[in-house]
Order: structure tokens, then sequence, then C-alpha cells
């Protein structure tokens, strides 16, 4: 289990910084500069608990998992975004600006964001438990 929160947190890291490139380049930034911050490591990290939500709604429609993912996923950053803006005094993201934000914690405007997220979690999962099952030898 701790294994896959690590590979969740960096891989969370990772595109973090591959979107924010990403933006960047669409701000005229050539050196695509990608930011991250090392809290969002165990925030990412916790997409360790999608795993059982994945094995239990694996049966139904592409959109409605990703629906499912989408509500968890903005729940997720509304609960770590009040509890870091409580702890720290301020939150890694902010959405303040957006029309779409709720509390600057969070914004709708990434919901197709978070449902492609989900879908992606559920292959990356696959992957993951692929390669771990050959690894111990199981064949599945």
């Amino acid at each position: 289990m701790w294994k896959r929160f690590i590979i969740y947190g960096l891989l969370g890291l990772l595109a973090e910084v591959l979107w924010n490139g990403f933006g960047a380049m669409l701000k005229g930034d050539v050196l695509l500069r990608g930011t991250t911050c090392i809290w969002m490591f165990p925030i990412y990290g916790l997409a360790i608990f999608l795993e059982p939500v994945h094995y239990r709604i694996k049966h139904l429609p592409l959109i409605v998992r990703g629906g499912i993912y989408m509500v968890l996923i903005f729940a997720v950053e509304l609960i770590s975004g009040l509890l870091l803006r409580l702890i720290l005094g301020e939150c890694p993201w902010n959405y303040v600006n957006n029309t779409l934000s709720i509390g600057g914690i969070i914004t709708l405007s990434y919901a197709p964001v978070w449902i492609a997220y989900g879908i992606m979690f559920e292959k990356i999962h696959d992957v993951i438990m692929r390669i771990e099952n050959s690894l111990n030898g199981n064949v599945n």
C-alpha cells in the first residue's frame, strides 16, 4: 500500500508540473516553467483510497465512473485545501479569481479535468497492479 501511495504521490507531482508547464506555455513562457509544492505529494498519494472505489464501480459506464471520481477528487481538494489554509495560513492553489470557484479552494471549471484524471487513475492503477502481480509471481 505504501509503495502505491508513493507512486501516486510522485505521479501527481509530475502531472502537476506538466500541467503548469503547459499553462505557462499558453501564457507565452517559452521555458515552460512548471511548478508544484511538496504539500501536494501526500494529497496526490491519497489516490490510494480510490482503489477500493475503482473495484466497486468498474462495472459502471465510463462517464458515471468519471463523475464519481470527480466528486471524490473535489471533496479531497476542498478538505485538504481547507486544512492547509487552517494549518499553514494559505493553500498552495488559489481559485479566488475564478467565477466558478467555491471559496477559492475548488473550481467547477476543473470538472472535466478531474473526470479525465479519475479515468486515467483506473488505467494507471491497473498497470501498477499487473506489475506488482508479475513481480510477486501472481498470474492474473
